[in-house]
């Protein structure tokens, strides 16, 4: 009886570690590769967006300067710094299915935008998936919560 009670315990405390409200996604995440910081939060219209706030490696060996958004296919803003860029906008999160839905996802290594959503595995790590399409067609990254010490 124990068993099944600590059993039903820990499952039970798995389904709350993911996402309680849409809010618990605002915060510092670092990437799956450790290169970037993004800070996810939420607009005055109250989607949620996220802007690239620190890189390892912010300058651009090539020029010795800050890196800029040099891929960006509008050439317009390809002398737009790389830190600061918003990179993510327009989620909605989705109470039921306690994910955030419907956002983009814009990669500055390579210029392109995709399709995101989002998904908390618990507080500290979310499930950032880009894809074309559909979701079936694309990449998750694991991200990180930085926690402020």
């Amino acid at each position: 009886m124990k068993y099944v009670l600590t059993c039903l315990i820990l499952l039970s405390s798995t389904f709350l570690l993911r996402a309680q409200n849409a809010d618990d996604v605002i915060g510092k995440w670092k990437n799956g590769e450790g290169t970037g910081i993004v800070e996810i939060y939420r607009t005055t219209s109250g989607h949620y967006a996220g802007k690239i706030i620190w890189l390892k490696e912010p300058i651009d060996p090539d020029t010795g300067k800050p890196k800029l958004d040099k891929r960006n296919p509008d050439e317009t803003k390809q002398n737009v710094p790389t830190l600061g860029l918003v990179n993510m906008h327009g989620f909605t999160f989705n109470n039921e299915d306690k994910v955030w839905e419907n956002g983009s996802i814009y990669d500055p290594k390579n210029g392109k935008e995709y399709s995101c959503k989002m998904e908390m595995k618990d507080q500290n790590n979310l499930k950032v998936r880009g894809y074309i399409g559909v979701s079936l067609i694309g990449r998750t990254d694991n991200w990180t919560r930085q926690i402020k010490k």
